[in-house]
């Protein structure tokens, strides 16, 4: 059984192949021409006969044709781990995120911008609640994540990433924002809805509770919670990037002049890891990108 063979000798012998002569190969290397044939030597010693030596030409043997096979696809196969673990091409490679899925609404379809900018990219998205997203990042599942708190863990390190406000979504011929206006339209829940209802609602009705009025349907497709609103059935209080991402903005109305309710977007990823290339210019691309349409309009 033939064992592990030396890199260095296999080296040589695809200096020698591709070079056609031992002093060129030690140039090419940086070797001496007797460090070279000793190579050789000790690679034959292991795998038979390699060479057969004429004057002015090297011949490979058919044992010589399969090691020097070995040796190319050894080499390539350490330059692609040294290319991944560099992380060096920005435009290739995983870019693997977690986010709330009123920002994802907005995100992905920029990530997948992206993607078709650069096929060599590989997005991937999961949209998820806060402690899912910690729990993606720290584990290694997601190498980027959004959070709307900063996180006080020293093994993840947090930039913050964009601004959101929370908008009172009414049907576009709901011109009245009053609590009786309110209480009379009822409101669509969601997973979110009553903690941003109770945020929302008492600044800008205070004194009153989101729980005082009627609930007039449910669901947890972030994507739908508008549509019901569009329909006339009720209002919602949703995140400014789930209500830009609606499809259509002439059936609904966002409350004006309310009290701003803003959260700060935090990005966040292992602290002790480097991003890779790839993750590493994504976000300077979506950096770059406006983020605006997050804050409440005037």
């Amino acid at each position: 059984m033939i064992k592990p063979l030396n890199p260095a000798w296999l080296r040589s012998l695809v200096a020698v192949c591709e070079s056609g002569s031992f002093t060129r190969a030690a140039a090419l290397l940086d070797l001496t021409q007797a460090a070279v044939s000793q190579h050789l030597q000790r690679l034959e010693a292991e795998c038979g006969p390699l060479l057969i030596r004429r004057t002015r030409q090297l011949e490979l043997t058919p044992a010589g044709v399969k090691v020097l096979e070995h040796a190319r696809a050894a080499a390539t196969a350490h330059q692609r781990l040294q290319a991944a673990l560099a992380g060096q091409d920005p435009h290739a490679g995983p870019v693997a995120i977690a986010s709330p899925g009123s920002i994802g609404l907005i995100l992905y379809p920029r990530l997948l911008a992206l993607q078709q900018q650069h096929p060599g990219l590989m997005v991937s998205y999961r949209a998820a609640p806060t402690a899912d997203i910690i729990a993606a990042v720290l584990a290694g599942r997601a190498e980027l994540g959004i959070v709307s708190q900063r996180m006080d863990d020293e093994r993840l390190s947090a930039d913050l990433f964009a601004r959101e406000s929370l908008c009172l979504v009414m049907p576009a011929a709901a011109a009245d924002d009053s609590w009786p206006a309110l209480a009379a339209l009822g409101y669509i829940d969601h997973p979110d809805g009553r903690d941003m209802g109770r945020r929302l609602l008492a600044r800008a009705h205070p004194g009153h509770n989101i729980d005082e009025l009627p609930v007039r349907g449910f669901t947890n497709q972030i994507g739908t919670i508008l549509d019901p609103v569009a329909r006339g059935l009720g209002f919602a209080v949703l995140p400014r990037f789930a209500v830009a991402a609606y499809a259509d903005q002439r059936a609904i109305r966002v409350a004006s002049a309310l009290p701003p309710v803003v959260d700060s977007l935090w990005l966040i990823h292992r602290a002790q890891w480097p991003l890779s290339a790839s993750a590493a210019w994504a976000v300077g691309q979506l950096r770059a990108q406006d983020w605006s349409m997050g804050m409440q309009a005037a």
